[in-house]
């Protein structure tokens, strides 16, 4: 049996956390700036104080500030090991985008995913988009988004990797 990943931020809990098409993709392209999450109200509540992670692409699109919250911004050149070790509080979002997902992979502890009842062509960005090895998730709960759409948060903790 695999060994559960390591969480290299002394009990710090590393969160991936998306909206996604039913098809799993992130966005119709790079430089959108994403209007049909309907998760927007919750993703605030849950990174209101918290440290978010994201690539300077997915800055670079978003549409309002994220104050509130200890914002950090990768560049290519930096190592996820080495700004998951300056993180001093309690729970660290990756919000995106693909490779920003990618690269801190091996590092989660968690995966909130918004399922969106949309499909979007198969030349638009996925999850992840440099995925090394297979994640293996233990659901943990749903939590409702607009349940007269269908839209639900599905928590899991990130058990293994192969």
């Amino acid at each position: 049996m695999p060994e559960p990943w390591t969480n290299l931020t002394d009990g710090v809990d590393v969160i991936l956390t998306a909206a996604v098409t039913a098809n799993g993709m992130i966005a119709r392209e790079a430089t959108e700036t994403v209007d049909w999450s309907a998760d927007l109200s919750l993703f605030r509540k849950q990174t209101m104080g918290q440290t978010v992670i994201m690539g300077s692409k997915t800055e670079a699109t978003l549409a309002t500030d994220l104050g509130g919250r200890q914002v950090v911004v990768m560049h290519r050149d930096m190592k996820p090991v080495d700004v998951l070790a300056l993180v001093k509080t309690e729970h660290c979002f990756i919000i995106g985008g693909a490779w920003t997902y990618s690269k801190f992979a091996p590092h989660l502890t968690h995966a909130y995913l918004t399922f969106h009842p949309i499909v979007f062509p198969s030349n638009a960005i996925p999850l992840f988009s440099h995925l090394a090895s297979k994640i293996e998730l233990t659901f943990v709960k749903k939590i409702a988004v607009r349940e007269e759409n269908g839209i639900y948060q599905f928590q899991y903790m990130v058990n293994t990797v192969d």
